[in-house]
């Protein structure tokens, strides 16, 4: 396989995981949330396909078909389902 594409796909995986993270962790809603979890889903993406293209690299693309599954479950928890994934919290008065 081409080194630029091996190359690309490692270092988009990397870069996309680290703005899906900072995304997550302003805490910005339901809505930035989802599309935090998306941007997840391409960084697993890119890195199963260098993970198995590489020769060296395997374990990152088991590593991230797992991650995919669980980023998917975000995708559908934060964009697909909507509120009706969201629980109720109870207000008390004081």
């Amino acid at each position: 396989m081409n080194d630029f594409v091996l190359t690309s796909l490692q270092y988009y995986g990397a870069g996309a995981a680290a703005l899906a993270a900072l995304i997550l962790s302003l805490n910005l809603g339901r809505l930035w949330s989802g599309r935090a979890f998306l941007i997840f889903v391409t960084s697993s993406l890119a890195l199963i396909a260098w993970g198995f293209l590489d020769e060296n690299s395997e374990g990152i693309g088991v590593q991230n078909v797992i991650l995919l599954v669980i980023n998917c479950v975000g995708v559908y928890r934060y964009l697909i389902a909507g509120e009706r994934g969201k629980e109720t919290t109870h207000q008390g008065t004081v």
